[in-house]
């Protein structure tokens, strides 16, 4: 009796699912397994014959194969099939339709309290004010005078700009640049300690130069660490200076590295807890501290002297590279400074600081919502690339470091004059310098 319930069991199975086939359309099976459309919305930041450069609500940079009409500034609808890769230069997807639309693509940062303070501002300056807010520009000898026609965003100092002057004429000095910039400006020095001293090179300023973190981790470790960061930042801000291009978070354990007498000298890990000390540390002292260089500058030669290329794999960097940024950023890292390595395994064509792959990777992986800066363009690996500027800012960089200003300023204002890029790229990233300056208090 068992068996015959099983077997009549299963037959009153069979005939149901025979059934069920029959009665289902075979066509509707198809549409309903075929993968749906996606959107992306974004706003054109370049346009030429036949690519297309958009930018998303969070600063991902996306390249597509161009199809149509539209020109920078447009706020657009894309609509296309597959998934976007955030780390390839030019997306492969099938568009689908473009569409212009009216909604407001706003860039995400941790600015935001100020959007409106920032916003009103912005409104209130020529094109020429706001091309020039988002340089940081090395100091020069007539740097007032400079200023007072340009408007920098900021300014960056050397050991020569310090050089046999007291404490009370660098104040001074710093003080009649702000006294004759219309928005406060930045005053950026790489005071990183050991090698590398900017301010306690002289020593009219402080008694001795800065210890290298790791003459400090070495002596007394983190606690070390945490007094030096608070003395170096109280004395940077009674002297005018704001933001500090440092600390070096790089990863180097081999005392042949180039980079090695500027880290720390330690592990990933360690690296990782240097971070966040140094960014804990220098928060609500008026100095902004920043992570460098991204994505990690291994064991790599100096790009001062001319192109260097980093063959390490992307897992190696994923793994050793990349947590020292993670744990500064969360820590509330408000600046991160990009690399001229040319990173093989994320972008064999463009140095770092040039490659919407690496800014991508650290806006996207890493969730960074502050202030991408550029290792200074004049530096062998970059002075020779045609367009660096204008790359730098296409590549997703919100501040550029440059020496010879007034070539990056033309450059800017002729792809504007062009209709390469729109003037509302310019205000997206005038109007995040102009927020941070809010969050740091100084407007």
């Amino acid at each position: 009796m068992n068996n015959f319930l099983k077997v009549f069991t299963l037959l009153i199975f069979v005939g149901l699912l025979v059934f069920g086939l029959f009665i289902f359309d075979k066509d509707e099976v198809e549409v309903d397994l075929e993968p749906k459309n996606k959107e992306l919305f974004g706003t054109i930041i370049k346009t030429d014959n036949e690519l297309l450069t958009v930018q998303d609500k969070d600063n991902i940079i996306y390249v597509f194969k161009k199809n149509n009409d539209l020109i920078s500034g447009n706020n657009i609808k894309i609509e296309y099939k597959g998934n976007l890769d955030k780390n390839k230069e030019i997306q492969e997807n099938e568009i689908i339709s473009y569409e212009k639309v009216d909604k407001n693509i706003y860039l995400e940062s941790m600015f935001d309290k100020y959007r409106e303070d920032a916003l009103e501002k912005l409104n209130k300056m020529s094109l020429d004010e706001k091309i020039a807010q988002i340089f940081l520009v090395r100091y020069p000898d007539d740097g007032t005078s400079v200023l007072e026609k340009y408007q920098f965003g900021g300014y960056v100092f050397y050991a020569k700009d310090f050089e046999n002057k007291s404490y009370d004429e660098v104040k001074k000095m710093i003080s009649d640049l702000q006294d004759v910039s219309k928005i406060p400006i930045l005053t950026a020095v790489d005071e990183e300690g050991g090698k590398v001293v900017r301010v306690s090179s002289n020593p009219n300023l402080v008694n001795e130069p800065f210890k290298s973190s790791r003459e400090l981790y070495l002596e007394g470790g983190f606690e070390t660490i945490k007094e030096d960061t608070i003395n170096k930042s109280k004395i940077l801000f009674d002297l005018g200076i704001n933001l500090n291009l440092a600390p070096v978070i790089d990863v180097s354990i081999n005392s042949n590295d180039y980079m090695y007498s500027r880290s720390l000298g330690e592990d990933s890990s360690v690296t990782s807890q240097y971070a966040k000390e140094v960014i804990k540390a220098s928060n609500g002292l008026g100095v902004s501290y920043t992570l460098k260089h991204f994505p990690g500058y291994g064991n790599n030669a100096d790009t001062h002297s001319g192109e260097v290329i980093d063959n390490r794999s992307y897992e190696d960097i994923l793994k050793n590279d990349l947590p020292p940024f993670e744990a500064g950023i969360d820590e509330g890292a408000e600046a991160v400074l990009v690399s001229h390595n040319i990173v093989n395994s994320i972008d064999s064509n463009n140095p770092a600081s040039l490659s919407i792959s690496v800014h991508n990777l650290l806006r996207n992986k890493l969730h960074f919502k502050g202030i991408i800066i550029t290792d200074d363009l004049a530096m062998g690996a970059t002075k020779d690339i045609d367009g660096a500027t204008l790359k730098a800012i296409l590549s997703g960089n919100d501040l550029i470091i440059t020496t010879d200003y007034e070539k990056s300023i033309n450059s800017v204002k002729e792809a504007i004059s062009n209709k390469v890029i729109d003037e509302s790229l310019i205000d997206r990233l005038a109007f995040r310098i102009i927020a941070w300056k809010y969050y740091k208090k100084m407007l």
